[in-house]
């Protein structure tokens, strides 16, 4: 029997010793963790102290953050840091200070968007980094109700040019997350190698993590929703020092890093990736936040931290609307007489512009633009022409091309607009967003607005908050828009989710050029809308000059009180407000113009939806109008209501409505 004890006794010590063994172990592995991860650990909440980012830097050098709404990790531990050509930021870092929270305030106006008079306030700290080479970068956060940014600083002076090789940046999402992303073609292919064009669909409500299509990656604005939290990355104050980036193609972990455009996306022999001399900033890193989606859809936060504005268009440029006709009508309408009925158009529908498209100028010449100017000016309405923008990245016939790809070229082709009396300029088919393309793009802007010019971007980017910068920057394309309708029947299908999804993506902060509203079909398309979807696109989707799809035959065959409201539609808007909606599915938005709101809505689904809807920032005494859809959905039907109660209203399938208050 004693030897059965000892035996048992032994075991036991050596169990004993082991679960010792064990407790140290962990004991160092929980104290390796805590000094790898606690030292220079700080924490930055927004004013109303809901949204809270957390900054540490391990004992490794690497810093990262995280980021809290009341208490919920919404992004898990991300990524910081820049690797340079001359020396590495990613790495080794130490702190050397951060400073004092402080604040950051401003008050601006916009020409055009979804407010008229914006404010932007939010807590702010930098913390100033030296790497293992004795050389400094700061990282400077801001952090409003609305939202979380971020962007580098190289302090001191330099007269030899460095570059970036890669920004570390990474958005860690839980991967209980879903995401809403538009894929990146590759760079040169496609019709006549004019990708990418920022004109694929999204992909709604897939998992964090899915790998892109393409190893262009995804484009911004990315959106994304973890539980009630809705949070959209993207990034403004682009200039001619960066380039524009992505989210990686790959995310594992539901972890996206900023991603470089591919080496071809640039002008020929011109960088695509960053270089400057310093002191240099990068742009402002966005992760808009909000917990439902209304203060995501209202917020200004990329044009709260643009660029100030550079130069003062407000004399003599207007926002307006425009006719078209190259949308329906295509090429062979680009002519003189045709060109004539337009300008008629938009005068009896009291719009003020009318876009000439391309091959203007074989197909109709300089000398009868100039007359088709001067005709044009006695009806109140302005003349704008499309350009190619291309030299050697894409092999697109049409022309004019290649006229804008200097500055002397720009000024000679842009003196001669001025003399004829043109307003703006339509520019196509650019190629990626290399710096060098970045800075083409703002060159023209700059060029253009010397000699009064609108400015208009397709087969582009997506504007970045250049609209608050250089005003004369009334829209850009980047979008999916109603021209590929028109291509075949697919994109007809696909139309009603895709406008449902794009005022929480591509149109949530800039302008964008979709070329919206068609009531009377298009030759060989089964149009999926219904006519109330299409005139509720009229306040749903913004921009600083909007051009309108239908034709004047078209048009004349409508009902009198929808000619009346389409002759009245708004230049710009004074304020916006999220009624209802998700993503894809429907979404339903109130626009303020001076005291009168125009509130629409469209759903997306092949469903019947019945909503209710409430305006607290309605009197009860208010009156309005609502024009929807026929129980058919052939016809529209017109009928007075008052806001004493909420309002009812039944959105067809792929149907819609507009509002208007009296």
């Amino acid at each position: 029997m004693s030897i059965y004890l000892k035996k048992e006794n032994c075991i036991k010590e050596l169990l004993f010793i082991k679960n010792i063994k064990f407790l140290i172990i962990l004991f160092i592995q929980i104290a390796f963790i805590k000094d790898a991860f606690s030292n220079n650990d700080y924490i930055l909440k927004s004013p109303d102290g809901k949204i809270s980012v957390d900054f540490s830097l391990t004992s490794y050098g690497e810093s990262f953050y995280t980021i809290s709404y009341s208490g919920v990790i919404v992004l898990r531990q991300s990524k910081l840091g820049i690797i340079r050509s001359d020396d590495d930021f990613s790495t080794n870092l130490t702190l050397e200070s951060a400073s004092d929270e402080s604040t950051a305030s401003e008050n601006y106006k916009m020409l055009h968007g979804k407010r008229l008079n914006c404010s932007y306030y939010a807590n702010k700290r930098v913390f100033h980094l030296k790497n293992s080479n004795a050389k400094m970068m700061n990282i400077i956060f801001q952090v409003s109700n609305d939202g979380v940014a971020f962007r580098y600083y190289f302090p001191g002076t330099t007269d030899t040019t460095i570059k970036i090789l890669k920004e570390i940046s990474s958005f860690h999402f839980k991967l209980a997350a879903k995401a809403f992303l538009e894929p990146c073609q590759d760079s040169r292919t496609g019709w006549c190698n004019t990708q990418p064009s920022y004109e694929e669909y999204y992909m709604n409500d897939i998992l964090v993590g899915t790998s892109a299509p393409y190893k262009a990656g995804w484009v911004m604005p990315a959106l994304f929703n973890f539980g009630n939290f809705w949070i959209c990355i993207t990034e403004t104050a682009v200039d001619i020092n960066y380039c524009g980036s992505r989210l990686s193609q790959l995310s594992p972990d539901g972890e996206y890093t900023i991603q470089f455009p591919q080496l071809t996306e640039s002008r020929t022999d011109e960088p695509v990736l960053p270089e400057a001399v310093l002191p240099w900033y990068t742009p402002w890193r966005i992760i808009a936040l909000s917990n439902g989606l209304a203060n995501l859809v209202e917020s200004t936060l990329e044009t709260d931290l643009a660029a100030p504005v550079k130069y003062d268009v407000s004399s003599w440029l207007h926002p307006g609307i425009a006719s078209w006709s190259w949308v329906i009508l295509k090429d062979s309408a680009t002519d003189y007489n045709t060109q004539r009925q337009f300008i008629d158009f938009a005068s009896e529908m009291n719009w003020k512009y009318c876009l000439i498209d391309a091959f203007w100028d074989t197909q109709i010449g300089y000398a009868q633009i100039k007359q088709l100017t001067d005709y044009a000016k006695t009806k109140n309405v302005k003349i704008l022409l499309w350009y190619n923008s291309a030299g050697d990245w894409n092999t697109a016939p049409l022309t004019p091309r290649g006229k804008l790809l200097t500055e002397a070229s720009r000024n000679t082709e842009f003196q001669r607009l001025k003399d004829i009396g043109i307003a703006g300029i339509k520019v196509d088919f650019f190629d990626g967003d290399g710096q060098s393309m970045m800075k083409y793009y703002i060159d023209i802007l700059k060029d253009a607005a010397k000699y009064k010019l609108a400015v208009n971007f397709h087969g582009s980017t997506f504007p970045r908050g250049w609209s608050r910068t250089y005003p004369n920057l009334v829209s850009m394309e980047a979008v999916r828009g109603e021209e590929y309708v028109t291509f075949n029947q697919h994109n007809a299908d696909m139309q009603p989710s895709h406008c449902a999804t794009i005022p929480f993506t591509r149109n949530l902060y800039d302008p964008m050029d979709f070329t919206p509203v068609n009531f009377s079909g298009i030759p060989g398309i089964i149009r999926r809308t219904t006519g109330g979807f299409e005139i509720a696109l009229s306040v749903l989707f913004t921009s600083g000059i909007q051009h309108i799809a239908e034709t004047p035959n078209g048009m004349a065959s409508q009902k009198d009180f929808v000619k009346k409201y389409m002759s009245t539609l708004q230049n710009a808007w004074d304020d916006v407000k999220f009624i209802d909606g998700f993503p894809g599915k429907f979404v339903i938005l109130a626009r303020r113009k001076s005291d009168r709101w125009y509130i629409a809505g469209i759903n997306g689904e092949n469903v019947k939806r019945t909503v209710t809807l409430n305006f607290p920032f309605l009197s009860d005494t208010t009156k309005g109008i609502i024009i929807t859809d026929s129980l058919n959905t052939k016809y529209f039907i017109k009928r007075n209501i008052d806001f004493s109660k909420p309002v009812n209203v039944l959105m067809y399938p792929y149907g819609g409505f507009v509002i208007k208050t009296l």
